[in-house]
């Protein structure tokens, strides 16, 4: 049979953890008298914190010192966790479980690939950990997306060539950074922001068995 490897994003991807990340981003820009919607919001997704809050200070045009930049970080990620701790499996993304247990059933190797750096209790609150065969997130890089080292780990971990995998990402920097390393794309989200994607789909109700059988097979 063949192998391939499939690599997953997380949020956005197999959970919608993308909302909390958003209340505690403009809870926090608030405080800074800095005005903070969704579409910015959408142009954080994939990027790290240190970068998210850079990106928030300039918006703003704010400088603050070192320490407060610290303190804030620290800030950011106990409101993300104080949401993401009442996180069951209702916050999966439709149909992302049967795309995991056809996978697995075909035996083919899974990783997740994320930036976050509560990937596993996150994983484990909605109970899909055990579906992933090697988990790779931000405690184990050390660039961001759009660079591909992530997706270049998690290939590595799953023993498969890089022109092996299939990455599954709901952001541009994802996109690119799965397209820089010379794997299969496939966006989550829309056409319009994930057009340099290999295929894409509104969510993985659109993505048939038939078509994962092809992945597995070509």
């Amino acid at each position: 049979m063949n192998k391939k490897g499939f690599i997953f994003d997380l949020d956005g991807v197999i959970v919608d953890t993308a909302k909390y990340h958003f209340l505690a981003w403009k809870k926090l820009a608030n405080s800074l008298d800095i005005d903070f919607t969704e579409e910015e919001n959408e142009q954080l997704k994939g990027v790290s914190r240190i970068r998210s809050l850079e990106k928030i200070l300039s918006w703003g045009n704010k400088t603050i010192s070192e320490d407060k930049f610290t303190e804030l970080m620290a800030k950011k990620n106990d409101d993300y966790l104080s949401h993401i701790s009442s996180m069951d499996d209702n916050e999966i993304l439709p149909d992302v479980p049967r795309v995991l247990d056809f996978l697995i059933e075909h035996r083919q190797p899974i990783s997740l690939g994320s930036a976050s750096k509560n990937a596993r209790t996150i994983l484990e609150r909605v109970h899909l950990k055990e579906h992933f065969d090697t988990i790779v997130d931000g405690n184990d890089v050390s660039k961001a997306k759009p660079d591909p080292e992530v997706f270049l780990i998690a290939a590595k971990l799953l023993e498969m060539e890089p022109a092996q995998c299939i990455v599954f990402e709901d952001s541009v920097a994802g996109v690119e950074a799965a397209n820089v390393a010379n794997m299969i794309s496939i966006g989550i989200g829309s056409e319009d922001v994930l057009g340099h994607a290999t295929y894409v789909f509104k969510d993985f109700t659109e993505i048939s068995n038939e078509f994962l059988e092809s992945l597995i097979e070509n």
